[in-house]
């Protein structure tokens, strides 16, 4: 809910932002998750959803433009004495003008080419308001090429098409939709609140309206006894839709969400890499008559080189996942091991005889096994949630 007697006490920064989006400015539009149901999500769980005062966030934007014009005025200067200079303007300020100065310099520093609105659903907002924040940081920043958000399907199906496309032409030019599954049944036991023909309503209003559309895809989702589904069905919904950008999320089970409880009980049975490599495969199969880039720009996710161009780059996907599942299997322990510690992150590194010696060490130190490997890979993955 909005609180309109709300008092102001800074520039905001939440808890998230999509790998991608690394090098972009954060501006807070709202807190936190409107939905939070999600079994398999904890990051938003014991917290109240809220949005910030329109005001607000226009005060946040000012605040960044102001430091970024000062920050501008020292490159003048010469490199100590603008150093000199900064740390000035950095002792003088309190703690919340602090955190907007630090995001102001780090963001002129990488190009000011991109901001991402948090957090989990910034398009739930009153379509005037939205649009008033994307003019005003056109206005400040004409620079920017890429403003994005996070949003959900539920709420995006619900926008009009004249609405997105206003939002389209105020900058918003990229949105990013956790579909994780296009499953109804997996939809329903992840309590996703949300159904495959809407996944695709809400992907092709994205697409129609001119804006870039990033699609979550999160393997390993529908355990062992969905997995088969998780695949076809997704990749289904894909087809119809198109995105620019498909991007693939393994699944991880941190011990505090609903989906760990669900899986001490039996409910849930997790799926071990190999099995999330042959769903991957499958997917990757069943993707027809798209021109989607496929991105695993997530640590998560175990077969690095399984990136590319659809249809172009189907093949070479496909020989980079069965280029694991071909592995006898000790050498898939090896390389299951050796990524999830993150000392090796491609498959050449299990031919790099210092990574590879580093990794035997680990394994014969802490006793693992290909019995045991699946154990230690679940609770090594529980590090990078």
């Amino acid at each position: 809910m909005n609180n309109q007697t709300e008092v102001y006490e800074g520039y905001e920064v939440g808890p998230i932002r999509p790998p991608s989006e690394a090098q972009s400015l954060m501006i807070r539009i709202s807190r936190n998750c409107p939905w939070n149901n999600c079994k398999f999500c904890g990051l938003y769980k014991g917290t109240k959803f809220s949005i910030r005062p329109k005001e607000h966030v226009i005060e946040d934007i000012n605040q960044i433009k102001r430091f970024i014009d000062i920050v501008r005025e020292t490159e003048t200067l010469s490199d100590s004495d603008s150093s000199k200079k900064l740390a000035e303007i950095n002792s003088s300020l309190g703690e919340s003008e602090r955190i907007a100065f630090y995001s102001a310099v780090g963001w002129y520093r990488v190009g000011m080419e991109s901001i991402f609105l948090q957090d989990a659903n910034s398009l739930i907002i009153k379509p005037d308001d939205l649009v008033e924040i994307l003019e005003h940081i056109k206005a400040c920043f004409p620079e920017v090429q890429r403003i994005t958000s996070y949003a959900r399907s539920h709420t995006i199906a619900r926008i009009s098409d004249e609405d997105l496309l206003r939002f389209a032409n105020a900058g918003l030019n990229r949105i990013h939709i956790g579909m994780e599954s296009a499953s109804d049944e997996i939809l329903k036991l992840i309590k996703k609140g949300v159904d495959k023909e809407t996944h695709i309503k809400a992907g092709k209003k994205v697409k129609k309206a001119g804006i870039q559309l990033s699609e979550y895809f999160m393997p390993g989702l529908g355990g062992n006894e969905y997995s088969r589904e998780n695949a076809i069905e997704t990749a289904d919904a894909l087809n119809q839709i198109n995105p620019d950008f498909i991007r693939i999320r393994t699944l991880a089970i941190p011990d505090n969400v609903e989906l760990f409880k669900d899986y001490e009980q039996g409910i849930f049975t997790r799926t071990n890499d190999v099995k999330i490599v042959e769903e991957l495969l499958l997917f990757t199969e069943k993707l027809e008559g798209i021109t989607s880039t496929i991105k695993s720009d997530h640590i998560l996710n175990l077969v690095m080189e399984y990136e590319g161009q659809l249809p172009q780059d189907k093949d070479k996907m496909i020989s980079a996942l069965q280029w694991f599942l071909n592995l006898n299997e000790n050498e898939k322990m090896v390389f299951m091991v050796g990524r999830r510690t993150g000392i090796m992150n491609y498959m050449y590194d299990l031919v790099n005889s210092n990574k590879r010696e580093r990794v035997l060490n680990i394994i014969k130190d802490n006793n693992i096994t290909t019995q045991n490997v699946d154990e230690v890979v679940w609770e090594l993955m529980k590090r990078f949630i």
